[in-house]
C-alpha cells in the first residue's frame, strides 16, 4: 500500500511563503511578509523596507528606533514601507487586480494598511502575529473584511 503523502494545507502553504519572504526584510524593529492570492495563485508579495533606490534602515538607521517610538505610533518618521503596501503597490505596477483576493501577512495590518486593504477590494486576511491597532480591527469589520488568525503550528491535508 502506498505511504499517504501529507501536504501543507492551502492556508498553511500560502503563509509559508508569506514567512519566507518577510526574510527579505530590511526594517531593523521588524520583520514582515506579505503575500496576495486569488483562486491559489499568488499575484505578488511585499516585504517591509525602504522605497526602491533608497538606502535601507539597516544601513540608513531607524529615526523611530532613536526616539524611542512606540510600535504602531507616528508612522510617518519611517523611511520603509509596509509588506502589505509594498504587495498592493506591485500589484498596480505590474497591472494585476487583487479585487476579492486573500492576503496572507505576518502580522495583522495597521490601520495605514487596513485603508489600503479596504479600497483594494481584498476580501479575507490570513495573519500569524496581532498587531495593537485597535482602529484596523474595527474599520476591517465594518468593511466586512474577514480577518483570520492562523496558528504556528502547522496545519496539513491529506490527498
Amino acid at each position: 500500500m502506498p505511504e499517504i503523502i501529507k501536504r501543507p494545507a492551502w492556508e498553511q502553504y500560502f503563509m509559508d511563503i508569506t514567512q519566507l519572504v518577510a526574510k527579505r526584510s530590511t526594517c531593523r524593529r521588524r520583520a514582515v511578509g506579505a503575500v496576495i492570492v486569488k483562486d491559489k495563485r499568488v499575484l505578488t508579495t511585499g516585504y517591509n523596507g525602504a522605497p526602491s533606490n533608497i538606502r535601507h534602515c539597516i544601513e540608513a538607521g531607524c529615526l523611530r528606533e532613536d526616539m524611542n517610538v512606540a510600535s504602531g505610533e507616528r508612522h510617518e518618521l519611517c523611511r520603509g514601507i509596509h509588506a502589505e503596501q509594498n504587495a498592493i503597490i506591485q500589484a498596480a505596477l505590474h497591472g494585476v487586480s487583487i479585487n476579492n483576493a486573500v492576503l496572507f501577512c505576518t502580522n495583522q495590518p495597521c490601520s495605514i494598511c487596513a485603508k489600503m486593504i479596504i479600497n483594494a477590494g481584498i476580501k479575507t486576511i490570513y495573519y500569524l502575529s496581532g498587531y495593537a491597532d485597535i482602529l484596523s480591527q474595527e474599520m476591517l469589520k465594518e468593511a466586512a473584511v474577514e480577518v483570520i488568525k492562523l496558528h504556528s503550528d502547522s496545519q496539513e491535508e491529506t490527498p
